[in-house]
């Protein structure tokens, strides 16, 4: 099993949600809103601060865990529904998953994606 973790944009998370319920191995997802800064971070220091250095970009993080045959389309549909051509849409993050529970019945297999 993989957790595929995606930060993009919040006008994009309907496009891809649409491209991620077309995989049938896809059984769910989460969505969070968070805060925070990529490479166009604003360069300061204590000596220098610089008004609103501490304002962050607000994105969307995506998570979703799936058997490892349906990595690469997951990953692919983040890739092309997130895609806007513009600095700051995003990254995508493919991470091992070694163990999954069900908390609704103890269940530990594959099952549980």
């Amino acid at each position: 099993m993989q957790e595929i973790k995606a930060y993009i944009k919040l006008h994009k998370v309907e496009a891809v949600t649409l491209a991620l319920h077309r995989i049938d191995g896809v059984t769910g997802m989460s969505v969070s809103e968070v805060r925070g800064f990529g490479r166009s971070k604003v360069h300061t220091s204590a000596a220098n601060p610089i008004d609103g250095a501490a304002d962050f970009v607000k994105h969307v993080k995506v998570e979703v865990v799936c058997h490892d045959q349906y990595v690469d389309e997951v990953v692919q549909a983040f890739k092309s529904e997130a895609h806007t051509g513009l600095r700051g849409d995003g990254r995508v993050f493919v991470s091992d998953v070694n163990r999954a529970i069900r908390i609704e019945d103890g269940a530990e297999d594959d099952s549980v994606v």
